[in-house]
C-alpha cells in the first residue's frame, strides 16, 4: 500500500534507503546523498530559515521515493534570485513568505531534486509538495537546479492534477499555470576526451591558453606550493584551518558563513569520501602546514563541483588555480565528464567554462500573480537565451573545437 508522509528531519530517513534512490543521473550528485543533506542540517547550518519538510513515499513500507523540501522564510542560500518576485508580490498585497523549496540549501549545482525508483511515483511526490504547501499557508513552490528532464516533467506536472497547462501559452490565454521553468545561466566545464591539461589548452585559442600559462606560472612563481588532497587523504587537523580561511571570506566580504563550524569539524566522519581539497602552502609559515589558502570541492562518480574558497594572501592567479585549473587537471587524469563551480561568473569563460543553461520550477497559489510571474518568465528567458548564445560565440576555444554537449546544464 502506497504512503505519503512528510517528515522534519533528515535523522528521521534511513540513509541506505534514501541513498538506493540514487540511480542513474543521480549517481553522479554528492548533494543529494542523505550524508551530505544530514550533515547540513546536524551541523546547525541550516539555521532557522531552512526548516525541513521532506515530502516521502512508500510503498508497503520501502522507500521510492523522496524530496529534499524546506519551509522557507527567506530567500538567502538559494542562488536562483526571487528578489524582483518577492517585491513584486508585496506590491500586489500577497504574502511571499513562507514558501516550499526543493533544493540542497547553499548549493547551486544541478541535479535531482525528486528522488524516485518507479516513474509513477513522480506524480505522488508533486502531490505531496503541493499538499505542504497548502497546509504550511506557503506563497509558492519552488524546484531549484533540478535536471532537464525534471524541469520538462514537472512543468507538464499541472496535468496530473487536471489544471491546464504552464508555459507561454498559458500565460497569453490567462489560464492558471501550475509550475513555470525558468532559465538561468552558469559556467560549466565540460571534458571532451582530452588526455591531459596539454591536450585542453591546445583546444583553446592563442591569448586564452597563454594567458592560463600565465597564470599558473605566476603561483608557481610566488613560491606557494599547490597540493590536492582527496578523501580521506585529506588531514584531520586540516579541517580547522580550512574553516577559518572559508569564514574569513564571508567576514571580508559577505557577513555571515552558511556553513557552521562543525560542519567542517565533522568532514572526516560525514563526507570525506567526497571532498577534494586543494590547498596552496607558504614552504616558510609552520602553522597547519602553512596553508594560506584552499577550495573545498565534492565529487561522485564522473562529476566535480567546486564549492568553496578562502584565502589569507592575495597571489595573482592563486584563485583561478585552486577553483578552476587544479580541478580540470584532475578530471582530465581521473576522465571526469564534468565540473561546476558555482554560480554565475563570467570570468569563467576565458578558463575553458561554457555558458550552460540551468533550470528552476515554480508555481504560485495566487492565479492573478501566477500570471503575471509566467510573463516576466517567458521574457527573461529571451534574454537569457540570447545572453548564453551571445557568449559562447566569444567562447575560449579554436574554431571547431569546443566540446558539441549541447548548452544546457543536467542532460
Amino acid at each position: 500500500m502506497r504512503r505519503l508522509r512528510v517528515l522534519p528531519s533528515f535523522a528521521d530517513v534511513d540513509a541506505k534507503a534514501w541513498d538506493a534512490l540514487l540511480t542513474g543521473a543521480s549517481a553522479h550528485n554528492p548533494f543529494v546523498e542523505h550524508a551530505f543533506l544530514w550533515a547540513l542540517e546536524r551541523s546547525g547550518s541550516l539555521g532557522r530559515s531552512w526548516l525541513p519538510r521532506i515530502v516521502v513515499v512508500e510503498d508497503d513500507g520501502v522507500l521510492v521515493g523522496a524530496a529534499p523540501a524546506f519551509l522557507r522564510s527567506d530567500s538567502f542560500g538559494e542562488f536562483i534570485f526571487d528578489w524582483q518576485i518577492a517585491d513584486a508580490a508585496q506590491r500586489f498585497g500577497l504574502r511571499y513568505y513562507p514558501k516550499l523549496t526543493v533544493a540542497v540549501p547553499f548549493t547551486p549545482a544541478t541535479g535531482p531534486r525528486l528522488l524516485h525508483t518507479q516513474p509513477d511515483v513522480r506524480s505522488a511526490l508533486v502531490a505531496g509538495l503541493l499538499d505542504v504547501e497548502k497546509s504550511e499557508g506557503a506563497s509558492s513552490t519552488h524546484v531549484l537546479f533540478c535536471n532537464h528532464a525534471e524541469a520538462c516533467a514537472l512543468a507538464d506536472a499541472a496535468e496530473l492534477r487536471g489544471a491546464p497547462p504552464s508555459g507561454p501559452k498559458a500565460a497569453s490565454s490567462g489560464l492558471r499555470p501550475e509550475f513555470l521553468r525558468r532559465a538561468s545561466l552558469q559556467f560549466h566545464w565540460r571534458n571532451d576526451g582530452y588526455g591531459s591539461f596539454d591536450d585542453f589548452l591546445q583546444a583553446l585559442s592563442h591569448d586564452e591558453r597563454k594567458q592560463i600559462r600565465r597564470e599558473r606560472r605566476r603561483v608557481k612563481e610566488s613560491g606557494l606550493v599547490v597540493e590536492l588532497r582527496s578523501g580521506c587523504e585529506v588531514p584531520p587537523e586540516w579541517w580547522p584551518r580550512l574553516y577559518a580561511l572559508y569564514s574569513g571570506i564571508y567576514a571580508r566580504k559577505w557577513g555571515r558563513p552558511y556553513l557552521t563550524r562543525r560542519f567542517f569539524d565533522e568532514m572526516n566522519d560525514t563526507l570525506a569520501e567526497r571532498a577534494v581539497v586543494v590547498v596552496a602552502r607558504d614552504p616558510k609559515q609552520n602553522d597547519v602546514d602553512g596553508i594560506v589558502a584552499m577550495t573545498l570541492s565534492f565529487e561522485r562518480g564522473s562529476h566535480c563541483y567546486g564549492r568553496y574558497w578562502g584565502s589569507d594572501v592575495d597571489v595573482p592567479g592563486l584563485h583561478f588555480e585552486l577553483c578552476y585549473y587544479a580541478l580540470i587537471e584532475r578530471a582530465i587524469a581521473k576522465g571526469q565528464t564534468l565540473v561546476e563551480a558555482g554560480a554565475q561568473g563570467e570570468h569563467k569563460l576565458k578558463r575553458g567554462y561554457l555558458p550552460v543553461i540551468t533550470h528552476s520550477v515554480h508555481r504560485f497559489v495566487d492565479p492573478r500573480f501566477s500570471s503575471a510571474v509566467a510573463r516576466f518568465f517567458v521574457d527573461e528567458e529571451v534574454a537569457v537565451l540570447r545572453e548564453r548564445d551571445e557568449l559562447a560565440l566569444h567562447g575560449p576555444f579554436k574554431e571547431g573545437s569546443a566540446p558539441s554537449t549541447p548548452l544546457v546544464a543536467g542532460l
